[in-house]
């Protein structure tokens, strides 16, 4: 990639793009009230264990097909992989998190310089509302960025997040953080390879205890985070 795209790529990825993603812990934060997460060893567990089971097996495939989609202008294709994470999503808080960050994205989106003249942007506004993976992959595309490092990077700043929601909410040390980390990075090429070769048929969303702890996590007394 030029070093422009990369660069775009690196602003996509941070968690301090503004688009909240730093506020949610997808259920972990409920695992830990539960006692299933209590030390950096469950954490780690717990992560790599979601980003295997879960977004490799669906928001990155859904990346991977919005990014093609995008490209080549199939609007059709956009809207039907919209819809697809919107009614995968297996709790309310799991989609309010899809939603908000999406609408996020199509703000952030606008704001930049070129964001007026993008008529994407106006197909990306009527899905009503855009999810977080749709959106992110038009950044994605529209910054000139390659498939294979677009999915990394999404799955690396998705694995920040969850590691700065894995320190609050455990709690952990920095040190360990840094070693959650490691571990999920050395996974990550694996299972962005996953999401890569999967076709509509064989994508995903199935995780019921994610779903279960995610709406308990709704009434749960004292929380940090969204999710």
């Amino acid at each position: 990639m030029a070093p422009g795209a990369l660069l775009d790529l690196l602003w996509l990825a941070s968690p301090a793009l503004p688009v909240g993603g730093f506020s949610y812990s997808e259920a972990l934060e409920a695992a830990v009230e539960a006692g299933l997460v209590t030390n950096e060893e469950q954490a780690s567990a717990w992560l790599l264990d979601q980003l295997n089971l879960s977004l490799a097996r669906a928001d990155l495939a859904v990346v991977a097909a919005a990014h093609a989609a995008w490209l080549a202008g199939d609007e059709g294709r956009v809207r039907a992989l919209n819809d697809w994470v919107l009614l995968t999503r297996e709790s309310s808080e799991l989609r309010q998190q899809a939603e908000q960050m999406g609408r996020s994205m199509l703000e952030w989106l606008r704001n930049q310089p070129e964001g007026a003249d993008d008529p994407r942007l106006a197909q990306l506004a009527s899905l009503k509302p855009p999810t977080w993976p749709v959106a992110w992959a038009l950044g994605a595309a529209r910054g000139g960025a390659a498939l294979e490092p677009s999915l990394v990077a999404h799955a690396f700043g998705w694995a920040e997040n969850l590691v700065q929601a894995a320190l609050k909410a455990v709690p952990l040390g920095q040190s360990a953080g840094q070693r959650i980390l490691a571990a999920l990075a050395r996974d990550i090429p694996a299972a962005v390879a996953h999401a890569l070769r999967l076709d509509d048929d064989h994508r995903q969303a199935f995780t019921p205890m994610l779903a279960i702890l995610s709406a308990r996590h709704e009434t749960q007394y004292s929380r940090l985070f969204r999710s």
